[in-house]
């Protein structure tokens, strides 16, 4: 003989049907703070009843947007800032930040180069000047293909303009 009968169980189907029902007893409701609150009570009489989103024995209400003149919480204003990005906008940044850091590598690149030029340029006019303090005669070839030596005019002359670059150099 079957234990379970079919009446058994239908009348089993019933009772868990009962029971789930009741487990759908459930109350939404915003509080003050502007927090949703879930519970399987009532809210407390503070609230007022177009803050209570869902209760027994009536639909769901959708969140209903607060009046634009009135502000909004604190905890509701956080919430909205602190959305999680979605995978384009994290791309975006991401390229962003990549672009920002090559333009900063160029630029360094482009600084650097250009401090090595000036410390280049600083050191070949220190070890001209050092030549035109020495008193050696100091040669070049003409237009002519004759070499000829610079007066002391052209030294006192020379001597400045390397004076001129090295002050730069400082």
């Amino acid at each position: 003989m079957n234990r379970y009968s079919p009446c058994r169980r239908l009348l089993a189907v019933a009772a868990l049907s009962l029971v789930a029902g009741l487990a759908q007893a459930q109350y939404v409701w915003i509080d003050a703070k502007g927090i949703k609150q879930f519970s399987d009570r009532s809210p407390p009489s503070s609230v007022p009843e177009k803050d209570i989103l869902k209760a027994p024995g009536r639909p769901a209400v959708a969140i209903v947007a607060r009046d634009p003149d009135q502000p909004k919480p604190a905890s509701v204003a956080e919430t909205e800032k602190k959305a999680p990005p979605t995978m384009a906008e994290r791309d975006v940044e991401f390229n962003k930040r990549v672009s920002d850091k090559a333009a900063a590598d160029r630029k360094a690149a482009a600084e650097a180069q250009a401090k090595a030029a000036k410390a280049e340029q600083c050191a070949a006019a220190r070890e001209y000047r050092m030549q035109l303090d020495s008193g050696a005669r100091i040669g070049s070839v003409s237009q002519s293909g004759e070499q000829t030596f610079m007066s002391d005019a052209e030294r006192a002359l020379a001597n400045a303009k390397a004076n001129k670059i090295l002050a730069a150099c400082r």
